[in-house]
């Protein structure tokens, strides 16, 4: 599978401009494509298209058949873990639904990582935690900043579980975070997420598994009562 596809060249960026489009819904699920016209609307060469095309089915997105051609496959076949789908699908206006799918994901997710990381965590995890809530106390104000520090915790707490499948949820997790945080700090940035965070460190660091779930279970659950607050939802 092709993970964490970076945008290079005129390849990279037939790949992003034709799953923008699909993603968006502009070229619809089921439709038939048009490869000459893709190609021409593109300027790329139809060896550029059909690399690009590649890209795509083997994140699930699109398929080919013979009489029928190369079409949109339906969404329930996307790859949706796929860190690339997800950025796509969060680059246009937030999408409720998606934003409360990723928000469920973290409820299970994450409390239970908070568990095992109270277990599991190094010094050189903590740090990293410590890192990343001083950078997010000295950020108030500054929304962009809040966000990448926030991100930075949640990633750090992955880490702390040591189980290389719960670090691999971190796109996911990511997706939902920096959606989720550009809505309510845009939206109310007076919301200071630190003592919340800080809760969650100090039970991991004092190696309480069960306060340092509960901690991570009421900073989730407080995100996402802030996100329906906010958006109406």
């Amino acid at each position: 599978m092709l993970a964490g596809y970076q945008l290079r060249g005129v390849h990279g960026q037939t790949v992003e401009a034709l799953a923008r489009r699909i993603l968006s819904g502009e070229i619809p699920e089921g439709a038939t494509l048009d490869l000459l016209a893709l190609r021409e609307e593109l300027d790329v060469s139809l060896t550029a298209l059909r690399e690009a095309l590649k890209v795509l089915s083997a994140k699930g997105i699109i398929d080919a058949r013979q009489k029928r051609g190369t079409f949109v496959q339906p969404r329930s076949t996307w790859n949706m873990l796929d860190g690339d789908v997800l950025r796509w699908r969060s680059a246009g206006p937030p999408d409720p639904d998606l934003l409360e799918h990723l928000a469920e994901v973290r409820s299970i997710v994450e409390p239970a990582a908070a568990k095992l990381a109270a277990q599991r965590a190094t010094d050189t995890d903590l740090a990293d935690m410590d890192d990343a809530l001083t950078r997010m106390a000295g950020a108030a104000g500054k929304p962009g900043e809040l966000v990448d520090a926030d991100l930075d915790f949640h990633r750090a707490l992955l880490g702390a579980t040591h189980n290389q499948l719960v670090v691999q949820m971190e796109r996911v997790i990511a997706s939902g975070l920096a959606m989720r945080d550009q809505v309510v700090h845009n939206a109310d940035p007076a919301d200071d997420p630190v003592p919340s965070h800080r809760k969650v460190l100090e039970a991991i660091r004092a190696g309480d598994a069960e306060a340092a779930e509960q901690a991570m279970r009421a900073l989730v659950d407080k995100a996402s009562e802030d996100l329906r607050r906010i958006s109406g939802h």
